[in-house]
């Protein structure tokens, strides 16, 4: 496999932020494929310590509908860690920078508080996404299970890419992770760190134009020795 290097290269590179989906739903066979191959993710120890639950159909409509709801109505899950604010300095500035582009793709105004408003709530919507998943782990693990969890979503994210569909990791979509436990039946002691809207991308939407920077390598990567 000669080009199995630029193969791999190509897939990291293809991989963004979907934020536009076709309502086409993704085969059972396909899906039980791809959650196969990021189940090959390392993980401390083997402990695999991530539980995931994958959402379509029917019962993502009435996710939606739950979840915008709890989000109008202010019932975030306090639990779930999210008020934190670890985005300051540079990590603010590439945040905003992010934000900037996909308002000025997708034409929503600066002051325009109830375009940004409803741009907010696309999350909530999975982008139209036919299927979204939520990432759970055991609260034991902490750091080391997150990392773990992060592991298997990139590549999952990496395979979903591989095989023409797309994806956008969403920490908003933990943020309600109240709602999505007892709507789902998940132990409440579990720990949900994202969620994960995916399908096949709508290439047609504005949202597309909304490629992010990425830091130069110097800024990310110290090299010693």
């Amino acid at each position: 496999m000669t080009n199995l290097p630029q193969a791999i290269d190509s897939i990291a590179r293809q991989r963004r932020s979907v934020r536009a989906f076709k309502p086409d739903p993704i085969p059972q066979d396909t899906l039980d494929h791809i959650f196969a191959v990021a189940g090959t993710a390392p993980s401390n120890c083997n402990a695999q310590p991530w539980i995931t639950h994958v959402v379509s159909g029917d019962a993502l409509t009435d996710m939606r509908e739950k979840l915008i709801a709890a989000v109008k109505a202010g019932e975030a899950d306090e639990g779930a860690g999210h008020r934190d604010n670890p985005y300051v300095g540079i990590y603010k500035e590439r945040r905003i920078g992010a934000a900037v582009k996909l308002f000025e793709a997708t034409g929503v105004g600066r002051h325009d508080k109830e375009a940004r408003e409803a741009s907010f709530l696309r999350n909530y919507e999975f982008f139209d996404a036919p299927h979204a998943a939520w990432f759970f782990m055991p609260p034991a693990f902490g750091l080391h299970g997150a990392a773990d969890l992060g592991m298997y979503a990139q590549t999952l994210m990496l395979a979903l890419t591989a095989h023409g569909m797309g994806s956008c990791a969403q920490g908003a979509l933990g943020h309600y992770s109240n709602v999505v436990k007892r709507e789902l039946g998940v132990d409440p002691e579990l720990h949900c760190i994202f969620g994960l809207s995916f399908g096949y991308p709508d290439e047609a939407h504005p949202s597309t134009a909304a490629i992010t920077d990425r830091a130069p390598l110097s800024d990310l990567v110290h090299f010693h020795g």
